[in-house]
C-alpha cells in the first residue's frame, strides 16, 4: 500500500458524508501525569474501553491489540508474553535478563515481561502508549507502555454476574459487587472475582487430548477508596492472579495437532498492591505517592522434541523449564501544581517528582540436556528523578519540556560462575508544543528521548565480542492532528513519526550443532530507523451506525547490522536495509455497529497485518492475513446476552516461527516451524448488572 494512496484515503474518510445527530463521548487517558481527552494529548495513543473489550468476549489483552496500529505480540507460549510498538520490542526471554521495550502496566503495577498477566474481566479501559514515555516511565518505555485500567468503586451500589460458554468448551464466571462501605460515603470498595477455563484449540493426537493447551485462569481485584477528608484521598488495588495454562503450541507439519509426550506449562501465580495518595497540601500544590508491591512465580515450560519417546533415532528427549520468582517494589512520590498553583504569571503547570523501583529475580533453568540445572540471580535497582513544565504561550498553544535523570544498578550471579555488577546514570524527556488550529482541529509536535541500559549476556560458550551489550538510546520525532468534526460526530487521530535507534539492542540466537540446546544472547546493531503513520477514526455515522477505523503504517529497517553466527562467523547475514523482526508494514482494522432497535445490535470488524520476519537471525516470514469478528447482542433493563466471535471465517495466521533443525525425517535440516493463531472462536455471555 503507497503511502500517497493510503493518505487520499484518509483525507476522503474524514471528508466524506453530512452532519450527524449524536455526540460522541470523550476519551480520556489517565496514563500522563494529569488525565487529559485524547484530543488534548501530544502524542499517539490508542484507547480500547469496556464496550469494544465486550462486544469481542476480550478475556485477554491479545484480544484487543490490533485494533492500534502498528502495535504486534509475540507468542511462544499459551498467551501473547511480549509486544512490540512501531517494530520496537522483545519476542521472548529465556536466560537472559532483559528489558522487554514496551512496559505492561496493570492499575499502577509493573507486569512487564509478563503478558500473560493482561486479563480483561471488570476494566475500564486499556491504554496503548506509542513512542517512548522518558518522562513519565524511564526505561521500561524505550517504544511505549499498555496500561490496564480496572473499574474503580463507585458512590452508588452497583454489581454484575456474568457468564460464559463456548466453543473448545470454554466457560468462565464472573462477579462483581461495588459501592459505599460507610453511610457519609466516604469509604469505597469494590471486589470482582472472574475464573476463565478453556480446552484450547491444540489437539494431542499421541496423549489422545484436546485440553494441553488450555487455559486455566483466576483473577481476583479489589479496589478501597478512603475519603479522609476533602484534602487527602487513598486509593488502594489488590490483585491476585492465578494462571494455569497449558504449552503444547508446535508441530512438524505446522498444524493443529500435537505429539508431544510432554507438553509444557505457562502459569503466573501473583499477589500484588499499590496504594496511592493523593493529597491537597495547600491551594498551591498537590502530593501524590504511591507505593506498589508485587510478588510473582512464573513457570515456562516446554516439550522441545515435540514428539513421543524413540521417534528419533538417537533418543533424543528434550523437556526444559524456566521457574522465575520475581519480586517488584516501588515508590513514586510526586508533587504537582494545582489550578491555583500555576508559575510564572499563572502561565505554567509543573511537576517534580522522585521514583524508586526494586526487582529481585530468581530463575532456575532445568533440561534434559542440562548436565545439572542452571540458575541465577539477577536484581537491579532504578532510581530516578523527573519533572515537566507544560507553559501556556496563550489560549491557544501550550509548550511541553519534560526530563528524566535514571540512576540504574544491577548485580548478575549465575551457577556457571558468571558474576557481575552494572552501573549506569540514563538521560530521557521531551519536548512538546500542541495547538488548537481552530476548534476542529488539534495540532501537535513531539520530540523525545528514550533509553534502556545495557548489560550481560549469562552463556560462556560466546566469544568475548559477545559478552556484554552496550545501552540503546532512541530519539522519536512525531506529529500529529486530533480532529473533531460533523458537530463533534466524528473524531479522528492522525499522527507521523520518525525514530531513530543508536546501539540497537537485537535478540540473536544460534543452535548448537547436534543438540537441541541454543545460544540466545543480545547483541547491538550499530542503527535503525522507523517511521510511519498512524490513524484513527470514530464517527457516529446516525442514531444507530457509528463507524470506527485504524489504520498503521511502518518502515522499520537496520541501516549498520550484520548478524554473525557465534559458532560459525562464516555464516553471516547482512541486514542492511532490511525490515526488522515482528514489524509489519501495515495494520489495518474497520469495525461497524449497527443499533437495529432498542433492544438488539449487530457488530463487525475487519483487522488485517502484513507478512513479517519471525527473527532477525534468518529471513523466514509470516504470510499476511484478515480476520473477521462480529457479536449480535440483545439488552433489555439489566440483562444483556451477547453472543461474540473471534476469527468467524477461520482463517489460519501464525503467532510466532523458528528456523531450525529439528525433525529426523529431513535429516535435521533447518525448517520453519510456526505456532498457529487462534482459529474460529465463538461464545455466548450473558451478564446481568443490578
Amino acid at each position: 500500500m503507497k503511502l500517497k494512496q493510503t493518505v487520499i484515503a484518509i483525507s476522503a474518510i474524514i471528508a466524506t458524508q453530512t452532519a450527524l445527530a449524536k455526540t460522541l463521548d470523550p476519551i480520556i487517558v489517565t496514563s500522563d501525569f494529569r488525565p487529559a481527552a485524547v484530543e488534548e494529548t501530544p502524542g499517539s495513543i490508542t484507547v480500547v474501553n469496556d464496550l469494544e473489550l465486550e462486544k469481542r468476549g476480550a478475556q485477554h489483552i491479545e484480544h484487543i491489540l490490533n485494533l492500534a496500529p502498528n502495535v504486534n505480540s509475540a507468542a511462544g507460549a499459551s498467551r501473547s508474553r511480549f509486544y512490540q510498538i512501531r517494530g520496537i520490542g522483545e519476542r521472548s526471554q529465556f536466560n537472559t535478563p532483559l528489558n522487554p521495550s514496551v512496559g505492561l502496566n496493570i492499575d499502577g503495577i509493573d507486569y512487564s515481561r509478563s503478558g500473560g498477566a493482561g486479563t480483561l474481566f471488570d476494566v475500564k479501559q486499556v491504554e496503548v502508549l506509542r513512542g517512548p514515555q522518558g518522562t513519565r516511565f524511564g526505561s521500561s518505555s524505550l517504544a511505549g507502555m499498555i496500561n490496564i485500567h480496572s473499574n474503580e468503586a463507585t458512590e452508588n451500589p452497583e454489581g454484575k454476574v456474568e457468564v460464559t460458554i463456548g466453543s473448545q468448551n470454554t466457560k468462565a464466571l464472573g462477579v462483581v459487587a461495588s459501592g459505599p462501605l460507610s453511610e457519609d460515603k466516604s469509604l469505597l470498595g469494590r471486589i470482582a472475582i472472574h475464573k476463565h477455563t478453556s480446552d484450547g484449540y491444540m489437539e494431542n493426537d499421541y496423549l489422545d487430548k484436546k485440553d494441553t493447551q488450555n487455559e486455566d485462569e483466576l483473577t481476583g481485584k479489589a479496589h478501597l477508596k478512603w475519603k479522609a477528608s476533602e484534602e487527602l484521598t487513598f486509593d488502594l488495588n489488590l490483585l491476585h492472579l492465578d494462571i494455569d495454562n497449558g504449552y503444547d503450541g508446535f508441530t512438524f507439519d505446522n498444524s493443529y495437532t500435537t505429539l508431544s509426550d510432554e507438553p509444557g506449562s505457562d502459569t503466573i501465580n501473583s499477589k500484588a498492591f499499590a496504594l496511592k495518595t493523593t493529597w491537597k497540601m495547600n491551594p498551591a500544590t498537590i502530593m501524590e505517592t504511591t507505593i506498589t508491591k508485587a510478588d510473582s512465580d512464573l513457570t515456562y515450560s516446554f516439550d522441545g522434541d515435540w514428539v513421543y519417546p524413540n521417534f528419533h533415532p538417537w533418543g533424543y528427549n528434550a523437556v526444559a523449564e524456566y521457574d522465575r520468582s520475581r519480586n517488584n517494589k516501588s515508590i513514586d512520590i510526586r508533587f504537582m501544581s494545582s489550578d491555583n498553583g500555576r508559575i510564572f504569571n499563572d502561565s505554567t503547570d509543573w511537576v517534580a517528582g522522585v521514583y524508586y523501583f526494586g526487582q529481585d529475580e530468581d530463575m532456575l533453568h532445568t533440561a534434559d540436556w542440562l548436565d545439572a540445572p542452571y540458575s541465577n540471580e539477577y536484581n537491579t535497582k532504578n532510581m530516578a528523578a523527573y519533572g515537566q513544565l507544560d507553559h501556556h504561550l496563550n489560549d491557544k498553544t501550550v509548550v511541553t519540556a519534560g526530563v528524566r535523570v535514571e540512576k540504574f544498578d544491577a548485580d548478575f550471579n549465575s551457577s556457571n560462575d558468571i558474576k557481575t555488577d552494572h552501573s549506569e546514570t540514563l538521560y530521557g524527556g521531551k519536548l512538546a508544543l500542541t495547538h488548537e488550529i481552530s476548534e476542529q482541529h488539534q495540532g501537535f509536535i513531539n520530540l523525545s528521548r528514550g533509553y534502556k541500559s545495557g548489560g550481560i549476556n549469562d552463556d560462556p560458550r560466546l566469544s568475548p565480542a559477545n559478552f556484554t551489550f552496550d545501552t540503546e538510546y532512541l530519539w522519536n520525532l512525531e506529529t500529529g492532528v486530533n480532529s473533531s468534526l460533523l458537530n463533534n460526530d466524528l473524531k479522528t487521530r492522525l499522527t507521523l513519526f520518525y525514530t531513530q535507534r543508536s546501539e540497537q539492542q537485537v535478540n540473536s540466537s544460534t543452535q548448537i550443532p547436534n543438540s537441541p540446546d541454543f545460544i540466545i544472547y543480545l547483541d547491538n546493531a550499530a542503527k535503525s530507523e522507523h517511521y510511519g503513520i498512524e490513524a484513527e477514526a470514530d464517527w457516529d455515522y446516525s442514531s444507530n451506525l457509528r463507524l470506527t477505523g485504524s489504520l498503521g503504517l511502518l518502515s522499520a529497517d537496520f541501516v549498520d547490522y550484520t548478524y554473525v553466527d557465534p559458532n560459525d562467523t562464516s555464516n553471516t547475514i547482512n541486514l542492511n536495509s532490511r525490515e526488522q523482526a515482528h514489524a509489519p508494514s501495515y495494520q489495518f482494522s474497520i469495525g461497524a455497529e449497527y443499533m437495529i432497535n432498542n433492544n438488539w445490535m449487530v457488530a463487525a470488524n475487519i483487522e488485517g497485518k502484513d507478512k513479517f520476519y519471525f527473527s532477525n537471525s534468518h529471513d523466514q516470514e509470516s504470510d499476511a492475513y484478515n480476520l473477521v469478528n462480529a457479536s449480535l447482542e440483545y439488552s433489555k433493563d439489566e440483562l444483556t446476552a451477547r453472543l461474540w466471535a473471534r476469527n468467524l471465517l477461520d482463517k489460519e495466521y501464525d503467532v510466532r516461527g523458528f528456523y531450525f533443525g529439528n525433525d529426523p525425517s529431513i535429516n535435521y535440516e533447518d525448517a520453519l516451524y510456526v505456532q498457529k493463531g487462534a482459529p474460529r472462536t465463538f461464545g455466548l455471555t450473558v451478564s446481568y448488572d443490578y
